[in-house]
């Protein structure tokens, strides 16, 4: 009884470890906590049912009346008995959250908010997995048909995403399987007694047999050869790589994104490795009925980080229903047009362009949704490839004038909260201050950061720049001023948010090649980020601060003028892209000098002067000299510091019956407790700091012998034709020997001046390469220290030996097996 008790509390933390993988799915962990009240209730339940020899369908009710219970008291309607116990309207609340569940599983994007319908159906699902498990692997002993209950959780998540879920989940549902499965054959070796060695040794029932052991090991091989070798084969997935950086590897595969959940996408590495790539690429073919479109767009960041500028998971509703409608506005132009996009092979991600206020969408099934708030059509089950709908949208044409009627968005706005927040730079909200000076309305705050980003104050137009969005990069592109879109969109986004106006970052496409009969085909070439700055009353209003003369396709507006207006065509042609001929204008990217001019670091981008810089080598190498001589002096000031330490200790007082000149042994000298105390410490100081010399010179210090027989040994074999220096050692012996075994120690001895006439006896004997390396690494601190790293060293060793024991004495093996 003991025995199955156990396993039905592992079988119950393995479902919880089975269910790892739903974190993937919920933005927080409050279905982890419900989830395991109601595991525990219902492995509390089975094993009271056991305790009282109920049979299978007995255990099987129990804990189908527990998980009611837990379920009653976790999501309450209101019409309880006692808190916890259902009633039929309870039964009729658990009705409406299922159906409540169906609905935000259709509203809701990967990760999804904790919304009690969610919470409900995941309990539930949780709950009764634990049922079939206890069931499976308690009542039955069949833990391995257990798997597939456990199995069932994972699906969960792979059938909300496109790609693998990720790897780590998955690892930790499997460990409680085999954790499961290893109890369980604890448990059956354990009922034929006890087991012995071929040598006669007695082996515990935790202890592996051989062929356990390698049937874990199989195991253990097997889950890792699981999450590692999807990796490894192309083709096979891309989920856990895509976690990082779903939007392609940026090396010309001509794809811009991989599907999966389109909070998850780098939309900026994906623009940067596009407009990278040599070869040009057909993405889009739209066809409208509006003769001179915006751009076409797809994406939002609008979360601004310490990092940079990051993509929100969007939340919307189904696109195959009615969309919201698009609100007058006082001064503003508002048409409606019709719109078809065609999306080719090469452009798959989680996300379909549109132009901005889509008002009804054609061609998409239920699993797109749209996002009102970023304005973007997304799914979390299917990509773009291939795509072909219809939608009709509203173009608004704002004038400077209504933009300036336009008040400030009050500071507790939701907009203004959320799309200002950024971290602090002080470069960057000096320069707002400065350029704002004086502005009273928003729309003439944001002209002044827009019209900053012009020629005349420097900035240029180039691909090979680093394209981060984070604050030392902002201010690194605003001192420099050279990059492209993606930095002239994120720097005049975070400009303007520095100002108090709410801004973000958009993505999509210019206006491409004409083909004929309103139709525009899109290339990675027209692959383009801006700003969009939100305007209470008016919504939000793009503005593009990247030079127009380097974009293929640009459109401006009176709103949002061109401030670097190119230099007029022979053509008469009024604006860049404006003929089908000559869609990115005489200065376009393909063109010589424009978009993917390189720019010289050494001349200034705005003269073109050449820039003298000093060069900075010589300040590294003298650092690194210093910082390699400052590491060399360490041992030889440890050597200084520590014999001045020794020469410093106060020297031993002595009271004495008669004249202080007379030798010890002839006056009799009387020495006080303290003073006796200090009289050794001073010997003993000296004696070391005589046998750290003696290491350093690199003579023999043997620690069996006595202090005279080793003062003895120098005299004959190193000082034997000094006087001066063979009577100082053979004093340092004499006081150290009376300090070791005599009641009295050797007082009023010169000990100090003895250790200076040894030392410089010592070096006098010894060669140059020994007196050098004495004084700058001396050998007795090296010792010292290597000493010290192996006693620490050992200490680690056996301190983890001591802890891996312990860890072992609450091995669940251990725990759950019992001694015959």
């Amino acid at each position: 009884m003991i025995a199955s008790r156990n396993l039905g509390f592992v079988a119950a933390a393995a479902t919880l470890l089975a269910a790892a993988p739903l974190s993937s799915i919920f933005q927080r962990w409050t279905w982890l906590v419900q989830a395991a009240i109601a595991v525990a209730v219902v492995a509390g339940v089975a094993a009271l049912a056991r305790l009282l020899r109920a049979p299978l369908w007995g255990q099987a009710l129990g804990m189908l009346a527990g998980l009611l219970l837990a379920l009653t008291w976790l999501f309450p309607g209101g019409t309880e008995l006692v808190a916890f116990i259902p009633t039929p309207a309870t039964l009729a609340h658990f009705g409406e959250l299922m159906q409540g569940s169906a609905q935000d599983m259709r509203s809701y994007g990967v990760k999804v908010p904790d919304t009690t319908p969610l919470l409900f159906i995941t309990v539930l699902g949780v709950g009764a997995v634990a049922m079939l498990v206890d069931l499976l692997a308690v009542g039955l002993r069949r833990p391995a048909l257990a798997g597939l209950p456990m199995l069932a959780i994972y699906s969960v998540p792979v059938a909300v995403y496109v790609d693998s879920v990720p790897a780590l989940p998955f690892v930790v549902g499997a460990c409680g399987y085999l954790w499961l499965l290893v109890t369980d054959n604890v448990e059956r070796v354990r009922r034929f007694g006890r087991r012995f060695t071929g040598e006669g040794r007695d082996v515990d029932v935790w202890e592996a047999s051989p062929l356990a052991a390698a049937g874990r090991r199989l195991a253990v091989v097997g889950v890792a050869l699981a999450v590692a070798v999807p990796l490894a084969v192309p083709g096979m997935t891309g989920g856990l790589l895509d976690q990082f950086n779903s939007v392609g590897d940026g090396t010309g595969n001509g794809r811009p994104g991989q599907g999966g959940s389109p909070g998850r996408i780098d939309l900026f590495a994906a623009l940067s490795g596009q407009l990278n790539q040599s070869e040009v690429a057909e993405m889009v073919k739209v066809t409208t009925t509006e003769s001179s479109p915006f751009y076409l767009r797809f994406g939002v960041a609008d979360e601004l980080r310490p990092d940079g500028f990051r993509v929100r998971p969007p939340n919307g509703r189904r696109v195959d229903r009615d969309l919201p409608g698009v609100p007058a506005r006082q001064g503003v132009a508002q048409q409606r047009h019709r719109a078809t996009v065609e999306v080719s092979r090469n452009l798959t991600m989680p996300l379909v362009p549109v132009y901005s206020d889509p008002v009804d969408v054609d061609g998409l099934s239920g699993n797109w949704l749209y996002d009102q708030n970023l304005g973007v059509v997304f799914s979390n089950r299917d990509n773009s490839r291939g795509k072909r709908y219809s939608f009709e949208y509203v173009r608004s044409t704002f004038s400077p004038a209504a933009l300036r009627r336009a008040p400030s968005l009050p500071a507790e706005h939701p907009i203004a909260v959320q799309q200002t927040r950024r971290p602090a730079v002080q470069q960057v909200d000096l320069l707002v201050s400065r350029l704002i000076e004086g502005k009273r309305t928003d729309y003439d705050k944001v002209r002044a950061i827009y019209d900053y980003f012009s020629r005349d104050n420097g900035f240029s137009y180039s691909l090979s720049t680093k394209g981060g969005t984070s604050g030392q990069e902002i201010v690194d592109f605003l001192t420099n001023k050279v990059g492209f879109c993606q930095q002239y969109a994120a720097a005049m986004a975070w400009l303007v948010r520095s100002a108090g106006i709410p801004a973000r970052v958009a993505f999509g496409f210019t206006n491409g090649t004409g083909a004929g009969d309103d139709t525009w085909v899109l290339t990675n070439r027209n692959l383009h980020a801006w700003t969009e700055v939100y305007f209470d009353q008016m919504g939000w209003v793009p503005f593009d601060p990247t030079p127009a003369y380097a974009v293929q396709g640009a459109n401006r507006s009176a709103w949002a003028p061109d401030s670097d207006a190119p230099d007029p065509e022979p053509s008469g042609t009024s604006a860049p892209g404006a003929t089908p001929d000559d869609p990115g204008g005489s200065a376009g990217p393909d063109r010589p000098d424009a978009a993917d001019r390189e720019v010289d670091e050494g001349f200034d981008p705005v003269t073109g002067a050449p820039v003298r810089r000093t060069p900075t080598w010589p300040w590294w190498t003298a650092g690194g000299v210093l910082a390699l001589l400052a590491l060399l002096s360490v041992p030889a000031l440890r050597r200084v510091t520590l014999r001045r330490r020794r020469h410093a200790q106060p020297a031993p007082a002595a009271v004495a019956a008669g004249s202080g000149d007379a030798a010890p042994e002839a006056t009799g000298i009387v020495v006080l407790g303290a003073d006796r105390d200090r009289a050794r410490a001073d010997a003993h100081t000296a004696w070391d700091e005589l046998l750290d010399t003696l290491v350093d010179y690199r003579v023999r210090v043997d620690r069996t012998e006595t202090p005279r027989a080793t003062a003895e040994r120098l005299v004959r074999d190193a000082l034997s034709d000094d006087a001066t220096s063979t009577a100082a050692v053979r004093l340092l012996g004499r006081a150290e020997e009376r300090a070791r075994y005599a009641r009295d120690p050797l007082t009023g001895e010169p000990l100090h001046p003895a250790l200076r006439s040894v030392r410089g006896a010592l070096a006098a004997r010894s060669d140059r390469r020994t007196r050098l390396l004495a004084a700058l690494l001396p050998p007795s601190v090296l010792l010292r220290w290597r000493l010290a790293v192996a006693e620490r060293s050992s200490w680690l060793v056996a301190t983890g030996g001591q802890a891996r024991y312990r860890l072992a004495r609450w091995s669940p093996r251990r725990l759950l097996a019992r001694r015959v």
